[in-house]
């Protein structure tokens, strides 16, 4: 499959996907546009990192940095709180089939398997929190020096 198409498909349904856990979870519908874009730049921002060779960690890293970044901007532009933008946002980037399998691992008495899988989620949901960590902090040192 080219590679545009596959872009194509990862932007749609990261936008499609955190569009609608946005409504699941009610946030308003003024706001559902630029939550779905928070969620697809920032799950763009870490399929791509990923294809190319860096880490999971690190492409997380980026990828919570970017659903950071874009909960800021989006938030003045609608004068709404950044938490509307970020937790829709962080969806596509949550290791939720690795935490699945973790469980499943662990129920199953493979706990090698179990441990590993756990560390792994741990791993990435630590880096989502750095990531939103760095994205406040870019935001403080911005507005500081304006």
């Amino acid at each position: 499959m080219a590679y545009s198409v596959q872009f194509l498909i990862q932007l749609s349904f990261s936008y499609l996907a955190t569009v609608a856990f946005a409504i699941c979870i009610n946030v308003p519908r003024r706001a559902l546009n630029f939550a779905g874009w928070a969620g697809a730049i920032g799950w763009i921002c870490y399929w791509l990192l990923n294809t190319h060779g860096t880490g999971r960690m690190f492409a997380n890293l980026i990828g919570a940095v970017a659903v950071g970044v874009c909960g800021i901007i989006f938030a003045r532009i609608k004068k709404m709180p950044v938490i509307i933008f970020n937790i829709p946002g962080l969806v596509p980037l949550v290791p939720g089939a690795t935490a699945y399998q973790a469980v499943r691992a662990l129920a199953l008495g493979n706990m090698d398997l179990a441990i590993q899988l756990g560390v792994r989620v741990i791993m990435v949901a630590g880096a989502i929190a750095v990531g939103f960590m760095v994205s406040q902090l870019l935001s403080e040192l911005t507005y500081r020096l304006h």
